[in-house]
């Protein structure tokens, strides 16, 4: 077998980045969290196939317990199954909600090193992200295959990524962003887990890095206290750059909390002096384009555009 590319990102040991996929590959389809039906997933079936790949489906997709999609048991079976999957180019989770912590622990990774696999998804799944950032692996921050048929910009932007093909995303300007140029790794994901996985072995390291951070549903307050944390945790001070996608759906108290979820996230960093941008089409939005996480990649947020551009 031959030596997997591997992006060098200077202050940590090099991150492998799987083969980008082609015709003829096998994707996994799992589910970790929340329950998926058989007719909530069909359209992602036949959307795989028609990319011209193949699919399986993990042993326990369809299974229910509660709100989960199997048991703590079943969903870390198929998790360890696509990990240690031999043939396998890439992993798409079938949906998200809560579960993944549940079973992270259950799980050896150690296998990704021999058999190396885009994992895409977002929102719980950013339980595993932290865990493949630890493991040097690279990985696609996507939609997720029950949303398949419901926005087919999203899914395409997840197909050019897994297959490779270049594609820079039109971000509009805002005027909360802080200019500058910075050059590092992508880490990060939903803002609740990253938060919710402090202190634990999935920590994530932020010094010298993008940042990219994206939520839901959250109250206001819940939002300050989870940026008061990561500051005080010092995440936030050293970052090379901050990316901010999708804060949707943010609630508030009878009693306004008196600031906007852009508002408490610009306070959280006034003081720090790297490239900022608010409004990534990434995250619990519409226009949730796929982006690549343990990669390297340049910020560029000036006056007129804002680009991520990765250096794979």
């Amino acid at each position: 077998m031959g030596e997997f590319p591997r992006i060098d990102i200077g202050n940590r040991m090099s991150v492998i980045r799987p083969d980008f996929l082609k015709k003829g590959d096998l994707v996994l389809i799992i589910g970790i969290s929340r329950a998926r039906s058989e007719a909530q997933l069909a359209g992602a079936m036949e959307t795989l196939l028609s990319w011209g790949l193949k699919v399986e489906a993990g042993a326990h997709l369809y299974s229910r317990f509660h709100q989960f999609a199997g048991t703590d048991d079943e969903r870390a079976a198929d998790l360890q199954w696509a990990v240690s999957h031999p043939v396998a180019k890439a992993v798409i989770f079938a949906g998200g909600g809560y579960g993944a912590m549940r079973v992270i622990d259950r799980v050896v990774f150690g296998d990704l090193s021999k058999h190396p696999k885009w994992f895409a998804g977002y929102s719980d799944a950013t339980t595993v992200f932290n865990r493949l950032w630890h493991e040097n692996v690279a990985a696609i921050h996507s939609t997720m295959a029950f949303q398949f048929p419901v926005n087919l910009e999203a899914t395409e932007s997840l197909r050019m990524r897994l297959f490779g093909e270049k594609r820079e995303e039109m971000v509009p300007v805002s005027s909360s962003n802080r200019m500058g140029l910075a050059r590092a790794q992508v880490v990060g994901g939903n803002l609740s887990l990253i938060y919710a996985l402090s202190g634990s072995r999935d920590d994530l390291q932020t010094n010298g890095k993008i940042l990219f951070i994206e939520d839901l549903d959250e109250q206001l307050y819940h939002l300050d206290r989870m940026m008061l944390q990561l500051k005080r945790s010092g995440k936030l001070s050293k970052l090379a750059g901050l990316v901010v996608g999708g804060l949707s759906d943010m609630k508030d108290n009878s009693i306004p909390y008196g600031a906007s979820a852009e508002e408490i996230v610009r306070e959280a960093v006034a003081e720090y002096q790297y490239p900022v941008c608010f409004g990534y089409p990434a995250g619990h939005v519409e226009r949730n384009m796929a982006l690549y996480l343990n990669c390297e990649a340049e910020l560029e947020v000036n006056e007129k555009q804002v680009r991520l551009n990765y250096l794979l």
